[in-house]
């Protein structure tokens, strides 16, 4: 027999879940409900990709692109101290909303993340201990919009002085400012950013055989079998699209001991898809409106699927992924990896 653990405990889990969206009101999108929860539970976004047929473009396409703006971040080089000073606490900490990842990770460096006023510093056992900030080894957690998180406080200071004297090394950083109200002047221009525009990447004329997109109804015995086969094979199927594999191509001549896989089901229909991919630093908001857009613009009667990749936070290589698949009459399929 072959020594595999038969431990579950670190691998990744896919739960997958089937229902009906029900109203949309195009000015509070929900963001407590599936799928559209699944989105805003990243907290740091690095791929979002729509995958639709070319039956509904192109003026949905444009319609699409024109209602949501194009996704901006900055790189910058910063201390951890500079966080704490001056307007940078005061105008994105304290008052306005931000998200910032460090480089780093994997356990090569020191990790530091910001997010909803909540610092997280991921930390090797040497800087956690020369720090000697309050928290739990390797991941410490600083809320920066606690109404004692000012210089001055006993708890604060101590946080300022590991940063200047132990945490010091200057490091790069993602940035995205959430805020609405625009700042004059920015504070952020003072440690020279290098300002990033998402532009969205179309492939176009994907051939694919398209296997029918309908799960089975829970009114089968076999259901819930069924359901299982029917999840794992369509995820298969969007993942290779994702991944741009030559696999789903109907005219593919691979050799078939190198792989066998053929699309889902029976099915011998041709379709040309497109694929629209945002890949940079991605606030899950601006992820969430662009699927309540698609919704909203799509046609009823065809589908889609949205793809959302986050990053990798801290020690681990581990990162969250979500597909949602909006089937005809608003109803889904969410697959949640983590």
């Amino acid at each position: 027999m072959l020594g595999f653990s038969t431990s579950t405990k670190h691998e990744k889990k896919c739960n997958v879940t089937h229902g009906t969206m029900g109203h949309l009101d195009p000015k509070q999108p929900p963001v407590k409900r599936k799928p559209f929860a699944a989105i805003l539970n990243h907290n740091f976004v690095q791929k979002a990709s729509r995958t639709l047929s070319r039956r509904i473009i192109p003026a949905t396409l444009e319609d699409l692109l024109t209602k949501v703006d194009s996704p901006v971040y900055s790189r910058v080089i910063l201390p951890l101290q500079a966080l704490l000073e001056g307007e940078f606490f005061n105008e994105y900490i304290k008052r306005g909303n931000v998200l910032m990842l460090s480089e780093g990770g994997m356990g090569s460096k020191n990790t530091f993340s910001l997010r909803e006023g909540v610092l997280t510093l991921y930390l090797d056992k040497e800087s956690y201990e020369r720090a000697g900030i309050v928290g739990k080894p390797d991941v410490v957690q600083v809320e920066l919009r606690l109404p004692a998180m000012l210089h001055g406080k006993k708890g604060f200071d101590r946080i300022v002085y590991a940063f200047k004297n132990v945490l010091s090394t200057p490091v790069t950083w993602l940035f995205c400012d959430l805020g609405t109200t625009a700042l004059n002047p920015v504070p952020m221009d003072i440690h020279f950013p290098t300002k990033v525009t998402i532009s969205p990447q179309i492939r176009s004329n994907i051939i694919v055989h398209e296997p029918l997109l309908q799960p089975p109804t829970q009114a089968s015995l076999e259901y819930d079998g069924d359901f299982e086969d029917f999840a794992v094979d369509i995820h298969e199927w969007l993942s290779l699209i994702s991944l741009g594999s030559p696999r789903i191509d109907p005219d593919d001549r691979i050799d078939p001991i190198l792989s066998r896989y053929s699309s889902p089901g029976e099915s011998t229909k041709r379709s040309k898809l497109v694929r629209i991919t945002w890949r940079g630093f991605l606030a899950p908001s601006w992820v969430h409106n662009l699927f309540a857009q698609a919704v909203l613009t799509a046609p009823s009667s065809l589908w889609f699927a949205l793809n959302v990749t986050g990053f990798s936070e801290g020690w681990s290589t581990r990162r969250k992924d979500c597909t949602i698949l909006k089937l005809p009459e608003k109803e889904y399929v969410l697959w949640e990896v983590e």
